[in-house]
C-alpha cells in the first residue's frame, strides 16, 4: 500500500519541474509526510487531554494545519473536493503563509529541545520545490 503511494508521488515528481533529482523528490514528500503526521500527532494529544477532562491547544492555529489546507473533510469524513485548494490558489498557500508561518516557529519556540523550535528550523531551510499547484494537489491526494 505505501510503496505504491511512494512510486505514484515519484511518478508525480518525475514530471515536477521544480524537481530534478531523488534528492529532491524526498525532500518534498517528506515535509508532506512530516505535515500530515503532525496532524495526527495533534489529533492524538487533544483526544488524550480531552479523556484527562483537560484543555490542548494545538501547535497549529486552524488554517495550517494538514485537515485545513491539505485534506478538508465533508461531512461524511471523506476529503471534500469541492473545498480543497488546487493549482495556483493551493501554491501560493504553502509557498506564502504555510513555509513562513512553520519557519516563524523558530523565533516563537521557548528553547531549542521544543518541537516548536524543531518546526521553524526544518522549514526554515527547505522550499517548496513543486511548482505546479496540480500536482501537489495530486501528490497531496496520494499521500491523505
Amino acid at each position: 500500500m505505501f510503496e505504491q503511494a511512494f512510486k505514484n508521488i515519484d511518478d508525480i515528481l518525475r514530471k515536477e519541474a521544480g524537481c530534478a533529482s531523488e534528492l529532491d523528490y524526498t525532500e518534498q514528500t517528506s515535509w508532506l509526510l512530516f505535515l500530515k503526521y503532525l496532524d495526527a500527532l495533534e489529533h492524538d494529544k487533544a483526544t488524550e487531554a480531552a479523556l484527562d477532562d483537560k484543555k490542548y491547544t494545538p501547535i497549529l492555529d486552524k488554517p495550517y494545519r494538514w485537515e485545513s489546507w491539505a485534506a478538508p473533510k465533508g461531512k461524511d469524513g471523506q476529503i471534500d473536493h469541492n473545498t480543497a485548494q488546487t493549482g495556483d490558489d493551493l501554491r501560493d498557500f504553502v509557498n506564502q503563509k504555510l513555509f513562513p508561518c512553520l519557519h516563524g516557529f523558530k523565533a516563537k519556540a521557548t528553547g531549542p529541545n521544543t518541537i516548536e523550535y524543531k518546526i521553524g528550523e526544518i522549514f526554515g531551510e527547505i522550499k517548496n520545490r513543486i511548482l505546479s499547484g496540480y500536482n501537489l494537489r495530486e501528490i497531496i491526494d496520494h499521500a491523505a
